[in-house]
């Protein structure tokens, strides 16, 4: 795992900018995963403004969501569709076609989600993915205890998705926001360790001192299914984009 540390969070947050514009630049197009987060927010937002003091061709970039919330239209504003069209995708002007997600609302989430994984396959596979990090060392919504499986030689294989449990803090913002009582079920819907695996490249941003000691587990610590985002350690292409408060245990 490469390691690119930054001073302060104004650093990291432009820095992860400019990784996101150089990659939509990829001769002949890419398929590129994004997550949504608190992590993630500024560095769309100053992405979104690079491209407009800068604008280039994006016709040839698939983007997707690398996990969804289930329970809740995709419009709402917690829906990750919903937070990555308003914080870049639409001030990039990306075409529907452009943009695949996996669903909020379905009758068969998994043929769903089969389906979402088939098309990211024809389009050429991931080539690059932005993983979020949790506190309790999820990532995306493949929580503790999700199991590895053939993820760690994932590279020959397209994986698939997971319906997962949310943790427990974000499920009372979301909750908490939108007025939603006990009778609706939320939960996620998330690319499995396989499919994250796969990605040709990955990005794994993390910033803030609350995040230092579960990140030093993720780097220092043994991989296993107790911290997901460990096996991370075994991708051959994962550069970690971290402050000096995320790296402060290690």
């Amino acid at each position: 795992m490469k390691i690119v540390r930054t001073v302060s969070e104004e650093d990291f947050d432009r820095e992860a900018a400019k990784i996101l514009i150089s990659k939509m630049r990829t001769p002949g197009g890419i398929v590129m995963g994004l997550s949504t987060g608190r992590t993630t927010g500024a560095m769309h937002r100053i992405a979104a403004e690079l491209y407009r003091q800068d604008p280039f061709d994006i016709s040839g970039v698939t983007f997707f969501a690398i996990d969804e919330v289930t329970g809740i239209p995709d419009t709402n504003p917690w829906a990750c569709r919903a937070k990555l069209k308003y914080e870049l995708l639409d001030s990039l002007g990306v075409k529907d076609g452009n943009f695949l997600s996996l669903p909020c609302i379905s009758e068969d989430y998994i043929k769903d989600g089969e389906k979402f994984i088939a098309e990211l396959q024809r389009r050429g596979g991931i080539g690059f993915a932005v993983v979020g990090l949790g506190e309790n060392g999820h990532v995306g919504f493949n929580q503790p205890g999700t199991p590895f499986g053939n993820a760690a030689d994932a590279g020959n294989s397209a994986g698939g998705v997971l319906l997962s449990s949310m943790d427990s803090g974000l499920e009372d913002r979301i909750r908490t926001s939108c007025g939603l009582g006990s009778d609706v079920r939320l939960g996620g819907i998330t690319l499995d360790l396989a499919a994250i695996m796969g990605a040709k490249e990955i990005l794994l941003p993390v910033k803030g001192s609350a995040k230092a000691g579960i990140l030093r587990e993720v780097v220092n610590g043994p991989v296993t299914e107790n911290v997901p985002a460990s096996i991370l350690q075994l991708h051959p292409d994962c550069t970690l984009l971290a402050d000096s408060e995320a790296l402060s245990q290690l």
